[in-house]
């Protein structure tokens, strides 16, 4: 059996570490408009409207712009605030992690504060995965003797082979 190969992320933590005038200067190279409908948010990065609006309501996605018709408005910074949500998530934070990084930024105003508790948390990450993989090894090396023992029990039944009808 081939052993297992594990999956590889690479992450980018880059939001709020550029300028505004920069952050909206490659959304327009990337072809982001200014004025996006929840529906092109979605379908860009893959998410359902109702998890823009929970993420919204839960803090993480503060100050969207509204149209005098009540429907909200997406610019580049939501885009990519919303990218830097979906990768934190990747990396196993939670929702109420996420919250705290915003909270610690709107609290400091500073990315470097923020990038100081993400490092935290990031840290903190690496020990649970590094203690789940231990366990899953434990699991694995359990499943092995196991499956031995049952091999044996086959091999010792094959050797004293009765037909059964």
């Amino acid at each position: 059996m081939a052993p297992h190969r594990p999956r590889r992320y690479t992450v980018n933590v880059s939001w709020q570490t550029r300028t505004r005038a920069a952050r909206r200067g490659a959304a327009v190279r990337a072809g982001e408009d200014e004025d996006l409908s929840i529906a092109e948010v979605c379908s860009r990065l893959d998410l359902s409207p109702r998890t823009v609006r929970y993420y919204e309501e839960l803090g993480l996605l503060p100050g969207v712009r509204r149209r005098t018709g009540g429907r909200r408005v997406y610019g580049a910074d939501e885009i990519e605030r919303l990218r830097f949500v979906q990768r934190l998530k990747a990396l196993g934070l939670s929702l109420a992690e996420i919250r705290d990084l915003n909270a610690v930024h709107a609290i400091a105003g500073s990315t470097r504060a923020m990038l100081a508790h993400l490092d935290a948390l990031l840290g903190r990450r690496l020990e649970e995965v590094a203690a789940r993989m231990e366990e899953l090894a434990r699991l694995r090396d359990e499943i092995e003797k196991y499956r031995g023992r049952v091999t044996s029990r086959l091999g010792a039944l094959g050797a004293g082979h009765r037909r059964e009808r």
